[in-house]
């Protein structure tokens, strides 16, 4: 069934195309398609993953989430949902989850952290528009990783320069995960494919 556009996209109507398996993003309350991920990206998001939810679980420091949390980034009454994004992977700090919060339903604010695995489809505007949506919406750090180049791209709220660790680089990731020491190239190892 195909996503059409209605004058405003309030939350039923995103979990109706949930629950029907399209998976898509609100821009300025327009419904974006997602195109399925190649190997490659699924590969990488889930290093990411994984590395940050052993930390994060066995420190207990919050949620690392997969790229299926959908988060409600921005919406209002009179145009409903507004901006809504799915990152490949994310993290919410402990203690942000509110009291009422349906563990069912998207989440009602922006994660701590975004991450994005850049794809060949992917254009730095549209990336560059991704970040700014959601540090207008309170996300402390923005993590792009780059497949080809092997690089992550390390944007904090509020600084100007952008980080880019490569190689044997050691990610700074202490305001978010005290103690955990994030190698850059252990993010894009591949599996063996060979038989």
């Amino acid at each position: 069934m195909a996503v059409t556009q209605s004058s405003k996209i309030m939350l039923h109507d995103l979990l109706r195309w949930n629950a029907q398996d399209q998976r898509l993003e609100i821009v300025h309350g327009e419904p974006i398609p997602m195109t399925p991920a190649e190997f490659l990206h699924v590969m990488i998001a889930g290093n990411v993953y994984r590395a940050l939810y052993d930390f994060a679980t066995q420190h207990r420091l919050g949620y690392v989430c997969g790229d299926s949390l959908v988060y409600i980034l921005e919406q209002d009454e009179e145009q409903g949902l507004r901006q809504v994004r799915i990152p490949d992977a994310s993290f919410i700090r402990k203690g942000r989850l509110p009291k009422d919060f349906n563990l069912s339903d998207p989440f009602p604010g922006a994660p701590d952290l975004a991450i994005e695995v850049m794809s060949p489809d992917d254009s730095a505007t549209d990336v560059l528009a991704k970040i700014r949506t959601y540090f207008g919406a309170g996300t402390e750090q923005v993590w792009v990783l780059y497949p080809e180049q092997q690089e992550v791209h390390q944007y904090i709220h509020h600084e100007t320069q952008v980080r880019i660790y490569t190689g044997s680089d050691a990610i700074d990731a202490n305001a978010l995960f005290p103690g955990l020491t994030l190698i850059a190239q252990d993010l894009f190892i591949l599996p063996d494919t060979e038989e």
